[in-house]
């Protein structure tokens, strides 16, 4: 156990993240520099514990699925991109280490991070020649005396010239079959980067190319499975899930400051917020501030970050896919909001400009939001058992309670659906998924039954605009 482990461990759960809330009070976007986050910022977040949550006790951790989320969400209050940093370390890089290391390299690993000077990891797949189709992966292992060489070229690495950890993802080509490779590797092992890039975003995290030549002990490679990436996709459902949390606190944020913003700027004698359409944007900002503490609290009550994510697969598509269209839909609205002012980095009234900036890359990031709907359209499919969609989605737990309650009228979807009537069906379905989890947050917590309501409206005009969308790929001829 570390100084740090002892001093929170007699804490509870509110007492420790109100440490955090503190801690995250000093990297407020709004007068936080937009520069990659020095070490010594970094030791005022892993010194207030915030990595904690992911550790097993036994290594000074609190092990605590809950506290993963809501360190993310205080966070995400106060700058987004902070909060995306200590995601990456805690849900991408850290977890697999946890959940599939064996003792000797966790005994190795683990305790550099129970301690307030902790280091960062990240977790290395994407390649140059390889985006979403990870069957193009590159990156080769080879068995050596004692170990692994492992050679290869990642890119668009979260903490690409930072992280001094890596869990690292290769392939062994033998004859007409392939194996995988889960490992974890020390910067210093052989892992170089080569180049910078510049994002529009998110200046926080630095990302780049990284040329990877390591030499790893035999004990650092990770019973992740060899025969497929099914691993990598519960890695990729723990980011994804984790958005539900990021989303919450950095819309509870806009919707406080675009409504402030709103009510104290004069246009002539009556405040901005007096104006019928604005108060329109300032309801949309509110509906998705909604919805994602609806996604939120279900990530929190019904997910567990700490075991395996993939029986979730379908449930954790839809909390991604709808929490960063609202994130960057909210973002826009702010910004319209705030009209010239909204366009400066930097300004005085608002912070409208980076929200937009940082919020804008979560519907790619992690898997395109195009993609995400499709795959969950297609496992709708694969599961009606002969059924109409539509009748499915009225059946399934997921969705069933949002079809009954809101009366929706799904049988748009019943046709045959082709690659771009998947990606559109799949919006829909993540919406009527998501008008289910605010109709269950609302039981489970006794929201405010207006504001319940109108969320509900946002989302039942969501999915006609899918089926409008529909009619135009037939008018259109894209479906031909």
């Amino acid at each position: 156990m570390t100084d740090l482990a002892d001093a929170v461990a007699p804490l509870s759960t509110e007492e420790f993240i109100a440490g955090v809330e503190a801690a995250a009070s000093r990297f407020d976007a709004t007068t936080y520099p937009q520069r990659e986050l020095h070490t010594d910022d970094w030791a005022v977040l892993t010194g207030a514990g915030v990595l904690l949550p992911v550790l097993p006790a036994e290594y000074g951790g609190r092990d605590s699925h809950t506290e993963m989320c809501r360190v993310v969400e205080v966070l995400a209050e106060q700058n987004l991109a902070v909060a995306v940093y200590t995601a990456i370390v805690t849900g991408l890089a850290l977890r697999p280490v946890v959940l599939w290391a064996e003792e000797e390299a966790k005994r190795e690993v683990l305790p550099l991070f129970a301690g307030p000077l902790a280091p960062t990891a990240g977790f290395a797949s994407t390649e140059p020649g390889c985006g979403s189709a990870m069957s193009g992966l590159a990156t080769t292992f080879e068995e050596v005396e004692g170990g692994y060489r492992i050679c290869g070229q990642k890119h668009w690495q979260a903490l690409s010239a930072t992280a001094s950890w890596w869990v690292v993802v290769a392939k062994r080509d033998c004859g007409e079959s392939r194996e995988y490779g889960w490992f974890v590797v020390e910067r210093g092992d052989g892992f170089h980067t080569s180049r910078r890039y510049e994002a529009l975003g998110l200046k926080v995290i630095d990302y780049g190319v990284n040329d990877i030549d390591a030499f790893v002990p035999a004990h650092r490679r990770i019973n992740a499975g060899t025969r497929d990436l099914s691993s990598m996709v519960d890695i990729y459902l723990s980011g994804r899930a984790m958005i539900g949390a990021l989303a919450c606190g950095f819309l509870r944020r806009v919707a406080r400051e675009a409504r402030a913003y709103a009510d104290a700027r004069r246009v002539g004698r009556s405040p901005l917020s007096a104006i019928g359409f604005v108060r329109y944007r300032l309801e949309a900002i509110d509906s998705a501030h909604t919805v994602c503490a609806a996604l939120n609290h279900y990530v929190q009550t019904r997910l567990d970050l700490k075991s395996d994510l993939t029986p979730e697969f379908p449930s954790i598509q839809a909390v991604k896919t709808v929490a960063t269209e609202l994130m960057v839909s909210s973002a826009n609205h702010y910004q319209q909001l705030a009209g010239g002012e909204g366009y400066r980095c930097g300004s005085p009234t608002n912070i409208a400009a980076q929200a937009f900036l940082d919020s804008r890359v979560f519907t790619i990031f992690d898997g395109t939001n195009d993609l995400l709907s499709q795959q969950l359209a297609q496992h709708c499919l694969d599961s009606a058992d002969g059924r109409s969609l539509s009748a499915f989605l009225a059946a399934w737990a997921p969705t069933a309670p949002a079809v009954s309650a809101h009366g929706l009228d799904l049988r748009f979807l019943d046709r045959e659906l082709r690659q771009e009537h998947l990606v559109l069906a799949g919006r829909a379905i993540a919406y009527t998924f998501a008008a289910a989890r605010v109709l269950q947050w609302a039981a489970e917590t006794g929201a405010d039954a207006d504001r319940v309501r109108t969320a509900a409206e946002f989302l039942t005009a969501d999915i006609d605009r899918v089926r409008v969308e529909f009619g135009l790929l037939e008018r259109l001829g894209v479906d031909a």
